[in-house]
């Protein structure tokens, strides 16, 4: 099979989209002639011309909002948002207008609205840069919301958002933009709302998001030569959540890990750990291991940056203390 990088299955899942729906259009900010500040919309305006590629001024709130007018109206705006730390620019919008208009019309007025952003540290890009913002949307109903873990991944959810008639949030991972896997060439559609388990284990079940289940999947590989047996789960999709097949590898195996880039404090781990500990409390043979960012902003030294977000060296502790 082929493989492209994370930001080339991106550009590609949008320009399949546009090409089946004219209704289909993308705004943001530079996604037009430079083709994204991470390069990926490359080809999507020369495709596809200025009045389906617009280029929008600095206003997050304005690129929400005018996105959110498109979709009440009948298109599918595809709304890039350049940093996830920018969503707070357009809560308002999205909290108090996108998430609310369905259920306010008692379900006449649909949203099909997606809004694409990134999130993670790795770049040094300092406190305003590198936050993962995206548990903030776990506590908004009415917003669905991915993060896609590879090439494979974001092409299908991305695909898969576009198509859907709610507002879906898609939290790309900017350290993964240059990431190749393999892709197929034919339909690539993944449904919102499934999980996958990557690798089949029994010792313990490691359910991560974004970046870190690949870092998790190398953690499961290294530890094998040990004898340790890992289930790495990866969750793609946050809201809705697929918890049945989290309870089924914590009934097989006993034992959770969670690992998310997110602040731990009241994060995506906190919202897992809890439902585990009230649907499957009597299966667990040890408590729950959680691993994410350390509650402080994200620095911009090199140094002091890896040591506040979650690496391998984290999770290796976290699942030794688990079997322990």
């Amino acid at each position: 099979m082929r493989e492209i990088t994370y930001a080339q299955a991106i550009s590609e899942a949008i320009a399949e989209e546009m090409r089946l729906d004219e209704n289909v259009i993308l705004l943001g900010e530079d996604v037009g002639i430079l083709g994204g500040n991470f390069r990926t919309t490359t080809g999507l305006y020369e495709e596809f011309g200025e009045e389906r590629v617009l280029d929008t001024p600095i206003s997050e709130a304005g690129i929400v909002g005018c996105a959110l007018g498109l979709a009440i109206r009948g298109m599918r705006p595809i709304a890039e948002i350049m940093f996830g730390d920018f969503l707070c620019l357009a809560m308002d919008q999205i909290v108090n207008q996108v998430a609310k208009i369905r259920y306010m019309s008692g379900g006449r007025i649909r949203v099909p609205l997606v809004i694409r952003t990134n999130i993670g540290a790795g770049r040094s890009s300092a406190a305003q840069h590198s936050q993962s913002l995206h548990s903030w949307f776990l506590h908004t109903p009415g917003i669905e919301s991915v993060m896609p873990s590879s090439p494979y991944e974001v092409k299908g959810l991305l695909k898969s958002a576009i198509r859907d008639d709610n507002p879906v949030v898609v939290f790309e991972h900017k350290m993964l933009y240059n990431k190749k896997g393999e892709v197929p060439e034919k339909e690539c559609l993944i449904p919102i709302g499934i999980s996958e388990v990557k690798r089949e284990g029994g010792d313990v079940t490691i359910v991560a998001t974004s970046s870190m289940v690949g870092e998790s999947l190398e953690l499961a590989i290294q530890l094998e030569k040990e004898g340790i047996s890992i289930e790495v789960i990866d969750l793609r999709s946050l809201v809705p959540m697929d918890e049945e097949t989290i309870i089924n590898s914590v009934r097989k195996t006993g034992r959770l890990v969670l690992v998310d880039e997110g602040v731990t404090r009241g994060g995506i781990t906190a919202e897992i750990a809890t439902m585990v500990m009230e649907k499957a409390f009597d299966c667990l043979n040890a408590p729950i291991e959680r691993v994410g960012n350390e509650n402080t902003p994200i620095p911009f030294s090199p140094v002091l940056e890896r040591y506040v977000i979650p690496n391998r060296e984290k999770i290796e502790k976290a699942v030794r203390k688990a079997i322990k």
